[in-house]
C-alpha cells in the first residue's frame, strides 16, 4: 500500500510551484513560519476551511517524516519518496481527506496505507485515537519510531493487509485510505461504527475518484468527490484487479472534457485540477479553461496512464488549443503547454516531453506534435496548464496515438 498520490505532486512541482519564503529561524520550532505557509498556500488557499485540520498540519512536523536529504523539500506541495517505492503524500492531500472525514477528539480512526506516519500524525493532532496499518514492514517499523519519539501515543502502528482492518480495535468511528482498492474492502465496512466516514479513493489503475461513505442503518451511502490518482496497493491485489492498464495502448481519457457525473463542475479522468472551469464551445460541446492572474499559481489539470518505452517510441498528440493574455513565467517550463512526464518501473523522474508552448491564440487552432517516450518508461502523466505562467488556456479533444519504437515513421508536419 502506498501513502501517496501517484505522480501528483512530481507533476506539480515539475509545473513550476512557486515556494515564497524560506525557513525561518526560530529559536523552538524552526519550521513554524514554513509549515505556516504551507498551510495557507497548498491548503487553506486550495479551499480546506475547517480549523481543526488547518491548526493540525500547523502543528506537525512534516519534516520529521521524511528522509533527511529530502527535508528542504518538506513543506512544498508534492509527494516524497520514504523507501520502498512509497512516498509521503502532498500536504493538499492530507487535509483534504482528513476534512473529508472530519475525525472529531476521542473519534477512533483506521488509517490505511500509512507509509511515513505523517497522515496518522495530522489525525492524532486533532484528538483521535489512530490505528494504521501498512503493508511494508520496514515502513511500519520506521513510522512507529518516528511517531514514538514525536510522543504522538495516540496512534498505533502495525504491519499487515490493510484491506483486512484490525478487528481488536473495531469499530471505528472514521476510516481513512490512502490507497487504491478497485472495490471497497467488506472488511472495513464491517469495522465501521453506524454514522461513521470513510474515505477512499475507488477505481482503476489510473482513473480513480475519491469516494467518502457514511454508514447508516448498517449500509453505505456513498459521495463521489474529486477525480484523483494513487499508488496502487502492492502485491497480490494490484495483480487480482478486474480490470488491468494496457501499457501498449497508452489513450487519453474524457479528452473531450464531456465527462462530469456528479456535475461538480470538474472534467471526470483529470485529477489535481487548479483553477480550471468546464465550458460550452459556440458550436457545441464542452472544453476545459485554465486560467490565472497570479504568477507561480497551479493552473493545470493532470492524467496518468501507462507506457512501456521498450515497444512505444513517441506519442502523436492532437488537440484544439485558444490561448488569450499569455504572460510567461521565469521557468523554462512556465508558458502554456502540455507536459509529458515519464517515470520508470520505479517511479523515479525520466524527463519530459512537451507540446506548446503557446503564446495569445485567439480562434481555435488544431495543434499536432509528436513527443517522444524514454525507453525506461513504464509510466507517464500529462500536465495541462500555464505551468506558472499566467493567462488563460482553453483546450479540447486532446488524444494521442502511440508509435511503435523501431520502424518509427517521420513525425508529421507542424500546422502552418
Amino acid at each position: 500500500m502506498k501513502d501517496a498520490v501517484a505522480f501528483v505532486g512530481r507533476a506539480s512541482l515539475l509545473s513550476a510551484i512557486v515556494w515564497a519564503g524560506a525557513v525561518s529561524a526560530g529559536p523552538r520550532d524552526p519550521f513554524a513560519e514554513t509549515r505556516s505557509r504551507m498551510v495557507d498556500r497548498f491548503v487553506r488557499a486550495e479551499g480546506i476551511t475547517d480549523e481543526a485540520v488547518l491548526e493540525a498540519m500547523r502543528a506537525v512536523p512534516r519534516h520529521a517524516f521524511v528522509a533527511t536529504k529530502d527535508r528542504a523539500r518538506a513543506y512544498f506541495d508534492i509527494p516524497l519518496p520514504i523507501g520502498y517505492g512509497q512516498t509521503i503524500s502532498p500536504p493538499y492531500i492530507v487535509g483534504y481527506m482528513t476534512a473529508a472525514i472530519a475525525p472529531q477528539r476521542g473519534d477512533r480512526v483506521l488509517e490505511v496505507g500509512t507509509g511515513s506516519g505523517y497522515q496518522a500524525a495530522v489525525l492524532a493532532a486533532m484528538g483521535a485515537e489512530v490505528y494504521s496499518i501498512e503493508i511494508v514492514e520496514p515502513l511500519a517499523r520506521q513510522a512507529e519510531k518516528t511517531l514514538d519519539r514525536l510522543g504522538y501515543d495516540g496512534v498505533h502502528v502495525r504491519a499487515g493487509d490493510g484491506y483486512l482492518g484490525w478487528p481488536e480495535a473495531a469499530p471505528f468511528d472514521r476510516v481513512i485510505v490512502t490507497c487504491s482498492p478497485e472495490d471497497v474492502p467488506r472488511p472495513l465496512v464491517d469495522q465501521m461504527a453506524e454514522g461513521g466516514r470513510m474515505i477512499v479513493p475507488l477505481g482503476e489503475r489510473y482513473q480513480q475518484a475519491f469516494y467518502l461513505f457514511t454508514k447508516t442503518d448498517g449500509r453505505l451511502v456513498e459521495e463521489q468527490l474529486l477525480p484523483t490518482l494513487f499508488v496502487p496497493m502492492t502485491g497480490e491485489s494490484e495483480k487480482r484487479r478486474d480490470v488491468q492498464p494496457d501499457p501498449l495502448a497508452p489513450a487519453v481519457v474524457n479528452g473531450g472534457f464531456e465527462l462530469d457525473v456528479n456535475g461538480d463542475g470538474r472534467a471526470d479522468g483529470w485529477h489535481y485540477q487548479r483553477n480550471t472551469t468546464l465550458a460550452e464551445r459556440e458550436e457545441g460541446g464542452t472544453f476545459l479553461s485554465i486560467a490565472t492572474d497570479e504568477p507561480g499559481t497551479l493552473a493545470q489539470a493532470l492524467q496518468g496512464f501507462p507506457v512501456d518505452g521498450r515497444k512505444i517510441g513517441g506519442l502523436d498528440f492532437q488537440m484544439l488549443v485558444r490561448a488569450a493574455d499569455v504572460r510567461p513565467g521565469r521557468e523554462n517550463t512556465a508558458s502554456p503547454s502540455v507536459l509529458v512526464h515519464y517515470f520508470d518501473s520505479t517511479r523515479r523522474p525520466l524527463g519530459l516531453g512537451r507540446v506548446g508552448p503557446w503564446r495569445d491564440t485567439p480562434q481555435w487552432r488544431p495543434i499536432r506534435h509528436r513527443v517522444a517516450v524514454p525507453q525506461a518508461a513504464r509510466e507517464a502523466v500529462i500536465a495541462v496548464g500555464l505551468h506558472g505562467a499566467t493567462g488563460r488556456l482553453d483546450v479540447d479533444e486532446i488524444r494521442f496515438t502511440a508509435v511503435p519504437r523501431y520502424g518509427v515513421p517521420r513525425p508529421p508536419a507542424r500546422p502552418k
